[in-house]
């Protein structure tokens, strides 16, 4: 996100979203609105920060309902995780069309689960760096947000 949080506030506010919020720094916003599709919510969100702050970045709206129930869920616990793993959650703006034969694997960083348009990936840090952003983007595009298992946790408070 290449966004200062206060404009990117200030954009969905002017846009007539209502309790605003900025979660980090990373473009994670809470809002009210009245119920609509989340693919209008998003072209809204887009069409807010055009106008606003010049740029639309992708957007991907999640009801924080569906985040808590999904938080509760915790669909990592099968699959015995180590200790130090990072629990990832990408957020597809579509279904994959494509079924998936998981787990998908690179230098460690494996896509354990999908359950519709959220994906649950795992790895350990290494060297590397962060190798599951490359499997990630190689299997899905770059049409996504990807966001830490805590992160999440905060934006769903």
């Amino acid at each position: 996100m290449n966004a200062k949080m206060p404009e990117l506030k200030k954009a969905f506010e002017a846009a007539g979203f209502e309790e605003v919020k900025t979660v980090l720094s990373s473009g994670n916003v809470v809002f009210s609105a009245p119920r609509a599709s989340d693919a209008s919510l998003q072209k809204r969100a887009e069409s807010a920060m055009e106008q606003r702050l010049g740029q639309a970045f992708v957007t991907i709206v999640r009801p924080v309902d569906m985040l808590r129930e999904m938080l509760a869920s915790d669909p990592y616990e099968t699959f015995g995780l180590p200790s130090d793993a990072k629990r990832i959650v990408t957020f597809l703006r579509e279904k994959p069309t494509a079924k998936l034969k998981l787990p998908i694997e690179l230098h460690g960083a494996r896509i354990l689960l999908m359950t519709g348009q959220e994906v649950f990936s795992a790895y350990v840090p290494t060297p590397k760096g962060p190798v599951f952003m490359t499997l990630i983007e190689k299997t899905f595009g770059k049409a996504v947000t990807t966001r830490t298992w805590e992160t999440v946790t905060k934006v769903a408070r």
